[in-house]
């Protein structure tokens, strides 16, 4: 994949293509623009990706500073990307009308950039001995606004679970997982109970519930994975038989509605001002592939890599999904809105 996207490369700085807006991307080769830092910043679920990537990228002799990401939950991160503060955001959900129009008001032209697919899971401790699944209905029944302080043991939940507190462990307001999981499992109401552990740190989330037998939580899959000899991860079923989530039931369509995409979105700005980015860029998605199955998630064939590399280089601004978070999406869906946008 190296190869072929260094021979793309040689092929697109020929020539440039401007689409939508008058951004042109400069040749990283610039002497007249100097390299900045790259600050990265947004989801806690892509960020095992983009770290990894950082940490290789700046391994290399190639750039003259650091880029350097961190995590606030995809919002708290599009709130410091719309505002200039930094150069790529990850996020676990396309950006929203409200971000769109704070991107648009301090004129922050972005680049959207489908990186892998993710099996948000639901989990519980090892010690649970009692649940080996659970329907869609029943998540709602146990997170939707009116359950607060009302429903509180597992058998409120299913009559045939324990007479035992139910803690539940989950992203706070500023995470994508939580829109995410708030639209697929509450619909409309888009928000669920506060009476429960928050934080924006997955690692927090599944360390809680590894500590606690009565916990049940959700997070990206990539932090189940790392955590599987504490935790426990629940079939859920739709309607249509209770599905494990893995990567074979993602590829396949049948882990829904919790299969969604993860991104990269790019200031265009920063990359026709800052040589480093374009390195960076051409750098992140010849790694991509390796990344995103290393830590766990759904990674998109060689091809699909070239042709959204492709995309970035001929300037494709904007979002495909009208501001909407929207569910049940197959990867051919999404790789088919972006690369033909």
């Amino acid at each position: 994949m190296k190869e072929n996207l260094q021979v793309l490369v040689k092929g697109l700085k020929k020539k440039t293509l401007t689409i939508g807006v008058a951004v042109m991307l400069a040749a990283c080769g610039s002497s007249q623009v100097k390299q900045q830092p790259i600050k990265i910043d947004g989801s806690s679920t892509v960020y095992p990706i983009t770290q990894k990537i950082v940490e290789k990228f700046n391994a290399t002799d190639k750039p003259d500073v650091e880029v350097s990401a961190s995590f606030s939950g995809t919002g708290g991160g599009f709130q410091k990307f719309c505002a200039g503060e930094t150069d790529i955001n990850n996020a676990s959900r396309p950006i929203l009308k409200d971000e769109m129009e704070a991107c648009k008001q301090n004129k922050i032209s972005y680049i959207e950039l489908p990186i892998g697919f993710d099996a948000l899971t639901i989990v519980v401790n090892q010690a649970n001995s009692w649940a080996q699944d659970i329907t869609v209905s029943e998540l709602a029944k146990m997170w939707e606004s009116q359950a607060q302080r009302k429903i509180t043991k597992w058998n409120q939940v299913r009559s045939s679970w324990p007479d035992k507190p139910l803690v539940l462990f989950g992203p706070g307001a500023d995470s994508g997982t939580y829109d995410y999981f708030s639209e697929a499992i509450v619909g409309a109401e888009k928000a669920t109970r506060s009476d429960y552990i928050a934080s924006e740190d997955d690692e927090v989330l599944a360390q809680g519930v590894s500590n606690d037998p009565n916990a049940l939580g959700y997070f990206g899959y990539a932090y189940y994975i790392e955590h599987q000899d504490k935790l426990k991860a629940l079939a859920v079923d739709n309607g249509n038989g209770a599905i494990v989530p893995n990567k074979t039931a993602v590829e396949q369509a049948k882990y829904q509605p919790l299969a969604r995409p993860l991104f990269i979105y790019v200031n265009a700005v920063s990359a026709q001002n800052n040589p480093l980015m374009n390195e960076f860029i051409e750098f992140y998605m010849n790694n991509a592939q390796k990344a995103v199955n290393s830590v766990g998630y759904v990674a998109f064939g060689e091809a699909s890599y070239m042709k959204l590399y492709r995309n970035y280089h001929k300037t494709k601004v904007g979002t495909v999904f009208g501001g909407e978070a929207q569910l049940n999406l197959t990867i051919y869906e999404v790789l088919t809105k972006r690369t033909e946008y």
